[in-house]
């Protein structure tokens, strides 16, 4: 199992320590580092900056949101950023949801998500491998446009820029069951949400068909220290804002993951005293036990034992959220 650095998007800014994590974690081993963009910072700019400043580490985006660009437009910041790194590139994808897609994005949720994702990833594909013209005529995407409100001008065609790679890793974020067995048929590799080495046969049947040298690269919080309910307060915090206010009430994908991991009640909880304005009694309703077993928090020996947990499972890199040089360096050393 190989150990990604996970930074996240910026809340007031860019942190001035990331970089300094990052260099850390290249000279320690690390596999790769990750970025993410929710509805404020991007990922490309802030991957592109730390790729000028390393060397060996691979570069991972998770997630770009994909109704935050055209296919075709995801498909050049991929090239380009494969090509100025020397092929370091992961391209980590995801639709999110209703609320973010038509709130911030000012597009219409795609009433099949699962064909949009499948069109979208096959464009990128197309652009990537740069075998032809870009072509195709699907439900949510049209290569060339052919829409009544076209000129009927549109021509195929395929990239001036010559992708460094065909074949970029292309990991998709999924969280629903028939999204998790489509990723699995179309992408390189998944981006779990929330993943508990203890439920990890819930996952069985998807996985068995995936091909080898499929990634499973999820992301926990890490943390090595004394006070484990000290050291669980930022995870229940991302639980509360991820479950209780990313998402309507009447669908939010990371409240029904969630409920399917067993803690239904808990999270409607959440979800409830989050949308009442209650967002402090929110995060204190996640469940000290499901942001226990998502995460790896506690003393160097706690963590050691848990780790393994991880490592005997389906998981191929670990992306941690790690806020501190000493959580690093020990998680290199126990995966060495």
């Amino acid at each position: 199992m190989r150990l990604g650095l996970a930074l996240g998007y910026w809340g007031r800014g860019p942190d001035p320590r990331h970089l300094d994590l990052v260099r850390q974690a290249e000279d320690l081993g690390y596999h790769s580092v990750w970025t993410a963009e929710a509805w404020g910072s991007d990922a490309f700019t802030a991957l592109a900056w730390i790729a000028a400043h390393t060397r060996r580490v691979r570069l991972g985006t998770a997630v770009v949101q994909m109704a935050a660009r055209t296919p075709t437009a995801t498909a050049m910041h991929a090239l380009t950023l494969d090509h100025l790194s020397g092929g370091r590139l992961l391209l980590g994808m995801g639709l999110s949801g209703p609320q973010v897609v038509e709130g911030w994005y000012g597009r219409p949720f795609p009433a099949s998500p699962l064909t949009f994702t499948r069109e979208y990833t096959e464009v990128v594909r197309q652009v990537l491998r740069r075998e032809g013209p870009v072509r195709l005529s699907g439900r949510f995407h049209s290569h060339p446009y052919t829409g009544g409100d076209g000129t009927g001008l549109g021509k195929p065609l395929k990239p001036i820029t010559h992708p460094l790679r065909a074949d970029v890793p292309l990991l998709l974020g999924a969280e629903g069951p028939k999204n998790i067995a489509q990723t699995v048929r179309i992408a390189d590799g998944w981006l779990p949400l929330y993943w508990s080495p203890e439920r990890a046969g819930m996952y069985e049947p998807a996985l068995a068909a995936a091909r080898e040298g499929f990634l499973v690269a999820p992301m926990a919080v890490a943390s090595v220290c004394d006070d484990i309910p000290e050291g669980l307060a930022p995870v229940k915090a991302m639980l509360g804002f991820y479950v209780g206010g990313m998402g309507h009430a009447t669908r939010n994908f990371h409240a029904d993951l969630m409920a399917r991991m067993g803690y239904a009640d808990e999270a409607a909880r959440v979800r409830n005293l989050f949308a009442e304005g209650r967002r402090e009694e929110a995060v204190r309703a996640v469940p000290d036990a499901f942001a226990d077993e998502i995460s790896l928090v506690g003393p160097r020996e706690r963590i050691a034992e848990r780790l393994e947990r991880w490592r005997s499972g389906p998981v191929t890199d670990l992306l941690v959220m790690a806020p501190d040089p000493k959580t690093l360096r020990t998680l290199a050393e126990l995966t060495g």
